[in-house]
């Protein structure tokens, strides 16, 4: 009679991890979730910032945007995936490959960018070196752990689906950017070298740099170079004004400086510089973020700046 009785030819338990492990995985999760969170939503709260730090990198100045939306998705997608038990393994797997992909990216340019500045996630300063790569790669190690010893995932359209709420809030944030940058006033005036020079008359460009930025240096150089149609051009030295008038100098941009960069950046908002706007009577014209190729010329031509 028992042989008639059909038995299960394999275990009827699913296998779980040992406790330890699973905290251990769950813990890992969480700091990186962590991480990637703070990171996308950076760059997708902010993609214009974003994109400059991109460019910065060597980043080209047409793929900087899509880029920076890109890798804001990508980091808030793997981050929430993270925070999930059921989708941690993927999203581990995913952070691992972003993070794979972004050392390889500094080892091919690490050469013209060693030394400078990659602030991939905002409120830390992080200079391309050594202590670099081993950063990324303790972060590397966090998503071993996370995704080894997690559960297997399960679930696509769950995750499809937080993808896509993902995507929604990156377009909502760009779209809110871009409206926020529709028309913007500057202050009446601002001092400059001692004096109060006005914003609101005639056509003033706002040339915000750090004097200690390659970047700056050469834009200014090269903006050192233009003829100007009756345009106020004044240099914001964002970080250590002391070395402004050395900077101007030996730029050749020989244009006066203010201190009140943090009242000026109280209304135009951006990442790290170089950045410039275009005031008109008072009114912005127009914002450059783009420093290479025919940029910033061929913006400030088309808005009469330049002949």
């Amino acid at each position: 009679m028992d042989d008639s009785i059909a038995h299960p030819s394999g275990p009827t338990r699913v296998w779980e991890a040992p406790a330890w492990k699973t905290m251990v995985s769950a813990g890992a999760a969480f700091l990186l979730a962590a991480l990637m969170l703070v990171a996308g939503v950076w760059k997708t709260t902010d993609p214009v910032g974003a994109a400059t730090r991109l460019h910065q990198a060597l980043v080209p100045a047409w793929l900087s945007l899509p880029g920076a939306l890109a890798l804001g998705i990508a980091e808030t997608f793997a981050g929430v995936l993270l925070v999930v038990p059921r989708f941690r393994r993927w999203g581990a797997w995913l952070s691992a490959l972003l993070l794979v992909a972004f050392l390889i990216y500094i080892g091919i340019n690490y050469s013209a960018l060693q030394g400078e500045e990659c602030n991939c996630f905002p409120w830390i300063q992080r200079a391309v070196g050594p202590a670099f790569f081993i950063g990324d790669l303790v972060m590397l190690g966090l998503a071993a752990l996370a995704g080894v010893w997690a559960r297997r995932s399960e679930g696509m359209r769950g995750a499809a689906l937080v993808l896509a709420a993902v995507c929604v809030f990156a377009g909502v944030s760009y779209g809110v950017n871009v409206t926020q940058q529709g028309v913007v006033r500057a202050p009446k005036s601002i001092a400059v070298e001692g004096r109060q020079v006005a914003l609101d008359e005639g056509r003033v460009l706002l040339y915000f740099f750090d004097p200690e930025c390659t970047h700056c240096y050469l834009a200014a150089r090269e903006m050192g170079t233009y003829k100007w149609n009756e345009v106020k051009v004044i240099g914001v030295p964002t970080e250590r004004a002391q070395f402004a008038p050395q900077f101007m100098q030996d730029t050749g941009l020989n244009a006066p400086y203010t201190t009140d960069a943090a009242k000026l950046r109280e209304t135009f908002r951006f990442g790290d510089p170089p950045y410039a706007v275009a005031l008109e009577h008072g009114q912005q014209v127009a914002a450059m973020t783009v420093f290479e190729g025919d940029e910033p010329q061929a913006s400030l031509r088309q808005i009469g700046f330049i002949p």
